[in-house]
C-alpha cells in the first residue's frame, strides 16, 4: 500500500519493522536484507531520524553476529544523526547498543560508561523499556566483573520494568541473567527455577536466541549437579537451534563469525559426552564426542568447498551480476580516493571519516549482491548442507592401516584428544585451555626468538614441555604411523614436526616427530573428504610447474634504473589498493624489501623439471594480472616464491606481494588479495607459498586459520604448502631445493617430500634449529 502510493517513507519504516521481526526470530541474514531496502530510501527521502534507526539496527545485527568492529561502525553512525535530530530516545537507544559491544569485547569499564549515559536520557523521556535493557546491561557488567550482588540490585531493577512494559524477550533475557548469578553464587536450585521461568517466555515470542543460552545455562548446572543424562538433553536442544539459526545465514562471513559466538555450547557438549564416557565406558560416547567435535570446526570451509565445486554463478541473472562487478569497481575506485587522501600532506579528516562512510556502505551492498546471488542461484539451493563425517566414514574415507587421526578440542576446564586409527578410536583427557596456551606459546617464542632459536637446551625443554603435555598421553599409540592433525585454538600456530616425545623403549629421546612421522594438518576431518570428491575426476594438468618468483616491489629496485619520470613511494601506495594498510598493520617495512634468494630457488627448482613443462615468472612478469590471467590451471604444481601478509583481524586484507611496477615503469596493483585468491581458477594437486606466515590468517573460534590456504583449497588446489612465521630467506631456498628434489627426483608425494627435505635440513649444523626448517607445513590431501 505504502509503494502504490508512493510513500517511500512509510515503505522504509515497514521494511526496517519487518528487519526488526526477523531480527527476534533470529534470522538475522533476512533482518539485514530488509533493513538494507529500507537505509537508501530513508536516505532518499532525507529521514534522518529514520536513516539512524536503521543504522542502528544493522549494528545491532551485526553485534548479534559476532562482527563487533563493523556494529561499531554502524553505531557511530547513528548517533551523530540522532543528535542532530534531537531524537533522545534513539540517542540512548545507540548509546546502550555501544556499550553492549564494549561489554561483549571485554572492556567492561568502557560499556559501563556508555551505560550510565544512556540511562539518565531514556529516564527524561519516559522510555520504561529502554531503562529496563540499560539496567539488564548494568547489571551483566557487574556479574562479569564478579559483583554479584549488585548485579542482582540491577536485574531487579530491571525486571519489573520489563514486566510493565510487555518486553517478553526483555523479561526473559532479566530471567535467564539472575539464575547465571544464582548458578555462579552456587545456588543451582535458584538458578533452574529462574531459568524455568524464563524458556516459555522466550519460546512464546520465538526469541530463539534467548532459549538456546537458556538450554545450555540448564545444562551447565544440571552438569554441576552431576545430572549428566538429563544435562545431555538439553545442551543438545540447544544445538538444534543454534544449528538452525546458522543455516539462516547465507553469508559464509557472517556464518563464520555466528558459529565462532557459539562455540562454547559446543565445548560444553564435548565435555558432558566426555564425562559420560568416564562413567560409561562402553557406551560411545567418546565417539560421539568426536563427531561434536568435528561438528564444531570448519564447516564454513567445508561449505564454501561444496559450493566451489558448482558455478553459483551460472543461471544467475545478468543485472544481478553487472551489479557485483560495478560494486567491486566503487569498491576499488573509493579504496583509491581513501589512500590519495591519506597521502596527501596534512590530510582532512572530514573528508576521511566520509569516505570511510561510503566504504562501509559500498561494502555491506557488496556483501548484500554475494548474499543474493547465493540465495537466487538454482546450483546453490541444489547443495545440501555438507554433514561432517561420522566416525566409520572417517575411518573408511580418510584413514588407512598407516595413517591416523589426532584430533584436539581445548576447553575451559579440560581439553581432549582423540585418536583415531582405521579400526579404533581412543581418548585422553588433557589439561585446560590455558595450560595448553602457555606451554605453546612458550614452545612458539623459544624457536622463533632471534636469541633463543640457537640454543639447543632452550628450544630441547620448550618442545618436550608443550609435547609432553598434547602428544605423551598417546604417545604409545603412534608407532611410526602418518599423523594427521585438526588441531584446535593456539595449536593451530604450533610446528607439530619440531615437538618432542619423551623416551620409550626403543625411540630416541629428543628426537623431533619429523623423525618417525609424516605429518599433516588439516581444518577438520570432513574437509579432506570434500576435496577429494572435487577432484576425484579431475584430469591431470598438461604442464608440471608454474613459479612467480622475485617480483619487483620499490621504485628504488636496480632492474627499473631510468624506466620512472616521477617514481615516489606515495604514487606507489596510491596505486597498491589496501596493501600498505595490510602492510603496516602487520608491522611489516613499506615499501617491501627485495628478496634475493627467491629468484635462486625459483632457478634450482626449475632445473630439476623439464624445461618444455615448466615456466619460471620472474621480474615484473612476477604480476597480478599473470597470477588471475587463467594460465595457471594448466599447471600440476603453482610456486608463490615472495612476501606473504596473514592479517589476524581482517582475514580479506591478507594476500600475496606481486610486482607493483611494470616493464614501462608504470605503478600497478601487486596484491593479490584473499578475494582474488578465491576467484582463481585452479587445477594444481600443489601450491607452495614460500613466503613469511603464509599459512597464518585469524583463527577463528570453530573455523580454524581463516587465511590463504583455505582461498586456494577453494580455488582447486588439493594441497597447500605454508609457512608458520617469518621464515630466513636463505633457508627456506635450501628447504625448497630438497623439498622439489624429493618429489621429482625421488617420486615421494608431496608431504613425504617435506618430511625428508626436513630431516636432512635439521642434520646440518647450519640449518638444525627448528626455526629454519620447521616453518613450512602440509595441509590438505596426504596421499
Amino acid at each position: 500500500l505504502f509503494r502504490a502510493v508512493g510513500d517511500r517513507g512509510g515503505e522504509a519504516t515497514t521494511l526496517n519493522n519487518i528487519g526488526k521481526a526477523y531480527s527476534q526470530l533470529g534470522e538475522k541474514q533476512k533482518a539485514l536484507e530488509y533493513y538494507s531496502q529500507s537505509l537508501p530510501l530513508r536516505r532518499a527521502v532525507g529521514d534522518r531520524g529514520g536513516e539512524a534507526t536503521t543504522l542502528n539496527t544493522i549494528g545491532s545485527v551485526y553485534s548479534d553476529l559476532g562482527e563487533k568492529q563493523k556494529a561499531l561502525e554502524y553505531y557511530t553512525q547513528s548517533l551523530p544523526l540522532f543528535r542532530a535530530v534531537g531524537n533522545r530516545s534513539g540517542e540512548a537507544t545507540t548509546l546502550n547498543n555501544i556499550g553492549l559491544v564494549y561489554s561483549k569485547l571485554g572492556e567492561k569499564q568502557k560499556a559501563l560508561e556508555y551505560y550510565t549515559q544512556s540511562l539518565p536520557l531514556f529516564r527524561a523521556v519516559g522510555n520504561r523499556s529502554g531503562e529496563a535493557t540499560t539496567l539488564n546491561n548494568i547489571g551483566l557488567v557487574y556479574s562479569k566483573l564478579g559483583e554479584k550482588q549488585k548485579a542482582l540490585e540491577y536485574y531487579s531493577q530491571s525486571l519489573p520494568l520489563s514486566r510493565a512494559t510487555g518486553d517478553r524477550p526483555g523479561e526473559a533475557a532479566t530471567l535467564t541473567n539472575i539464575g547465571s548469578v544464582y548458578s555462579e553464587l552456587g545456588e543451582k536450585q535458584k538458578a533452574l527455577e529462574y531459568y524455568s521461568q524464563s524458556i516459555p517466555l522466550s519460546r512464546a515470542v520465538g526469541d530463539r536466541s534467548i532459549e538456546a543460552t537458556t538450554l545450555i545455562n540448564i545444562a551447565s548446572v544440571k552438569r554441576d549437579q552431576n545430572n549428566l543424562t538429563e544435562a545431555l538433553n538439553d545442551i543438545e536442544s540447544s544445538l538444534k537451534i543454534i544449528e538452525n539459526l546458522r543455516t539462516k545465514i547465507a553469508s559464509p562471513e557472517l556464518r563464520t563469525s555466528y558459529f565462532a559466538t557459539v562455540q562454547d555450547y559446543y565445548e560444553l557438549y564435548i565435555d558432558l559426552l566426555m564425562q559420560l564416557h568416564k562413567t560409561n565406558p562402553k557406551s560411545g560416547y567418546d565417539r560421539k564426542a568426536l563427531e561434536a567435535s568435528e561438528r564444531s570446526r570448519a564447516r564454513s570451509l567445508l561449505e564454501l568447498l561444496q559450493e566451489s565445486n558448482a558455478n553459483i554463478r551460472e543461471g544467475i541473472s545478468p543485472e544481478l551480476l553487472q551489479q557485483e562487478k560495478s560494486l567491486q569497481q566503487q569498491l576499488d575506485a573509493i579504496e583509491k580516493q581513501r589512500i590519495e587522501t591519506i597521502s596527501t600532506p596534512n590530510p582532512n579528516a572530514t573528508k576521511i571519516a566520509e569516505i570511510d562512510k561510503q566504504r562501509l556502505a559500498l561494502l555491506g551492498l557488496y556483501q548484500q549482491i554475494q548474499t543474493n546471488i547465493r540465495t537466487a542461484s538454482p546450483r546453490y539451493a541444489a547443495l545440501t548442507q555438507p554433514q561432517p563425517l561420522a566416525l566409520p566414514e572417517i575411518q573408511k574415507l580418510i584413514l588407512d592401516e598407516n595413517t591416523i587421526l589426532l584430533q584436539y578440542s581445548l576447553g575451559t576446564n579440560r581439553s581432549y584428544l582423540w585418536v583415531v586409527t582405521s579400526t579404533g578410536v581412543t581418548s585422553y583427557e588433557l589439561p585446560k585451555r590455558a595450560d595448553i596456551e602457555t606451554a605453546a606459546k612458550d614452545f612458539l617464542e623459544t624457536i622463533t626468538s632471534p636469541i633463543q632459536r640457537d640454543i639447543p637446551q632452550q628450544v630441547a625443554q620448550a618442545s618436550a614441555n608443550l609435547g609432553q603435555v598434547i602428544l605423551q598421553p598417546a604417545a604409545a599409540q603412534l608407532g611410526n604411523k602418518r599423523l594427521l592433525i585438526v588441531p584446535d585454538g593456539v595449536l593451530h600456530y604450533t610446528p607439530f614436526q619440531a615437538l618432542t616425545l619423551a623416551q620409550t623403549a626403543g625411540s630416541n629421546t629428543n628426537v623431533p616427530l619429523i623423525v618417525e612421522h609424516e605429518i599433516i594438518t588439516l581444518p577438520s576431518a570432513s574437509t579432506l573428504a570434500i576435496l577429494r570428491q572435487n577432484y576425484g575426476d579431475r584430469k591431470p594438468p598438461s604442464r608440471n610447474l608454474a613459479i612467480l618468483a622475485d617480483p619487483v616491489f620499490s621504485p628504488d629496485d636496480e632492474r627499473i634504473k631510468g624506466k620512472i619520470t616521477q617514481a615516489t613511494t606515495e604514487k606507489l601506495e596510491a596505486n597498491n589498493l589496501g596493501l600498505s594498510q595490510s602492510i603496516r598493520a602487520s608491522n611489516r617495512q613499506w615499501p617491501p624489501e627485495r628478496l634475493p634468494f627467491t629468484r635462486q630457488e625459483a632457478q634450482t627448482i626449475s632445473n630439476l623439471f623439464p624445461s618444455a613443462s615448466s615456466r619460471q615468472i620472474f621480474d615484473f612478469d612476477a604480476s597480478r594480472t599473470t597470477a588471475t590471467d587463467g594460465n595457471l590451471a594448466n599447471y600440476q604444481i603453482v610456486h608463490f616464491a615472495t612476501h606473504g601478509i596473514a592479517n589476524s583481524k581482517n582475514p580479506e586484507l591478507s594476500g600475496i606481494l606481486m610486482s607493483m611496477i611494470d616493464d614501462k615503469g608504470n605503478f600497478v596493483n601487486g596484491f593479490l588479495r584473499l578475494t582474488d585468491i578465491f576467484n582463481l581458477k585452479l587445477a594444481a594437486n600443489l601450491v607452495v607459498l614460500s613466503a613469511c606466515q603464509s599459512g597464518m590468517g585469524q583463527n577463528v573460534k570453530g573455523e580454524g586459520m581463516v587465511g590463504l590456504t583455505r582461498g586456494f583449497m577453494y580455488a582447486g588446489a588439493q594441497r597447500v604448502a605454508v609457512s608458520l612465521w617469518s621464515v630466513d630467506d636463505e633457508g627456506t631456498a635450501v628447504l625448497m631445493q630438497k623439498f622439489y628434489q624429493k618429489m621429482e627426483q625421488q617420486k615421494l608425494a608431496p608431504a613425504a617430500a617435506l618430511r625428508t627435505a626436513q630431516i636432512e635440513m635439521m642434520q646440518q649444523e647450519k640449518w638444525k634449529s627448528p626455526y629454519y626448517w620447521a616453518a613450512f607445513t602440509l595441509q590438505g590431501e596426504w596421499k
